[in-house]
């Protein structure tokens, strides 16, 4: 199995052995910007279900501005078929993880390798930014020639549209590196995923908070609401963030030495 074992480069300040920096074990958070879940596919799923939880856990715990990243090495050979002997309360477990992970106020960074299927292109397709390497592909999870129909199947749809769907979910068709970036898969291609994902941490954690959260719910909710049950989500959020500029702007004109806030004027 393909795996990333070198550290993102130090951002300034951080020890250059990268005791802030290090590759945590699957689930535990890393120091700094991210909270750090590197997935293992050959794990059972409720291991899997667990790793996805506590991760959100960890997530919501940590001040606005971190990130959620999530490591999807190479999966090893055999790993197509998914979910394997399970049960439908295990099935229903994990989606309500990957449900949680998507509605984080966390912004989740993805970066995938090699063979991206089953538990794994869960995970991508949750994600609010992905990167992978030129090698990635993305596996169809197929048992018996029939794709399986799991909550990505619903997100493929609604992502690429019924037309482009119906090819992936009917056909089993992988998809590599560069369709799966002209699909709007992926949204970046690297051949130095570490330094994508550390760039990507340190730009995305400035706009890591619950208004990013906000955002995102009206664009999942965007293509099965019509305009008029859109509408009033959508004005609760300008006048949320008009409440949020207001606020910002009282603050910065009591700012000592402002001339806006200077007496007398």
């Amino acid at each position: 199995m393909r795996t990333h074992d070198t550290l993102p480069p130090p951002a300034e300040g951080e020890p250059a052995d990268g005791t802030a920096g290090a590759v945590p074990e699957p689930g535990r958070p890393a120091d700094g910007l991210c909270t750090t879940l590197e997935l293992d596919a050959r794990q059972p799923l409720p291991e899997l279900t667990a790793a996805v939880t506590g991760a959100c856990d960890r997530a919501e715990a940590r001040a606005d501005g971190s990130v959620v990243l999530l490591r999807l090495p190479d999966a090893p050979a055999g790993t197509r078929a998914w979910p394997g002997a399970v049960d439908i309360q295990q099935i229903n477990r994990w989606e309500r993880a990957v449900r949680r992970l998507e509605r984080l106020p966390a912004l989740s960074i993805a970066v995938a390798s090699g063979a991206c299927g089953g538990p794994a292109l869960d995970l991508l397709l949750v994600s609010d930014y992905r990167i992978g390497s030129p090698d990635l592909r993305l596996l169809a999870p197929v048992n018996d020639g029939h794709f399986w129909p799991g909550m990505a199947v619903h997100r493929i749809s609604r992502q690429l549209g019924a037309a482009r769907a119906r090819q992936i979910v009917l056909w089993g068709d992988d998809i590599d590196a560069v369709r799966a970036r002209d699909l709007g898969l992926i949204d970046q291609l690297a051949d130095d995923t570490e330094e994508a994902a550390h760039t990507a941490a340190v730009l995305m954690g400035r706009i890591s908070d619950r208004e990013l959260a906000v955002r995102r719910q009206l664009l999942l909710e965007a293509q099965s609401l019509e305009f008029d049950e859109a509408l009033g989500p959508h004005l609760a959020a300008c006048d949320r963030e008009l409440r949020r500029l207001a606020a910002a702007a009282a603050v910065a004109a009591a700012e000592p030495g402002d001339p806006a806030g200077a007496p007398g004027e």
